[in-house]
């Protein structure tokens, strides 16, 4: 079963290894571990849940080099981001950033969560105290002539 798990975990760590080709990789070690590090926040516009350092797709592909470039000419980290939102739009970036015009979709998951919770304590504690209830001698009385009027029992199975 180890053994089993191991060729599991060795294959999906080969499979993000293959994504970046050999042609791809920069000379410079310091440059490619930056690139991959840029890589890993970039989102695949054709695949949209994996990065472009985990996709196959040709788009992919470009904006790899693209980061590429524009780090051997000098960019730095953020700068190569802000080229690549500047053209592609905050899509782009895996983790969205927290910014005036993003608030709301930071704040609606939480809200929707918690407004969700207070309704259903809401609705659980009515229920509660409407089974909790008890019925009043006339309301027993009318509920007694209904079941005699209908000719059913309590005992009486249903045919």
């Amino acid at each position: 079963m180890r053994v089993l798990r191991a060729l599991l975990l060795l294959v999906l760590f080969c499979a993000s290894a293959m994504a970046v080709t050999p042609g791809e990789m920069l000379d410079d070690p310091e440059l490619e571990a930056r690139a991959r590090a840029i890589s890993e926040n970039v989102r695949c516009l054709v695949c949209q849940n994996q990065s472009i350092d985990d996709s196959d797709a040709e788009l992919a592909h470009d904006l790899r080099v693209i980061v590429r470039e524009r780090l051997v000419a000098g960019d730095t980290d953020q700068e190569v981001l802000d080229y690549l939102v500047a053209r592609y739009g905050e899509f782009v970036l895996l983790k969205p950033v927290i910014a005036p015009h993003t608030i709301v979709l930071w704040i609606a998951g939480p809200v929707l969560l918690i407004g969700g919770l207070v309704a259903l304590l809401i609705l659980a504690r009515r229920q509660k105290t409407r089974t909790a209830e008890e019925l009043s001698p006339e309301e027993e009385a009318a509920l007694a002539r209904l079941t005699l009027a209908d000719g059913s029992t309590h005992n009486r199975p249903k045919s």
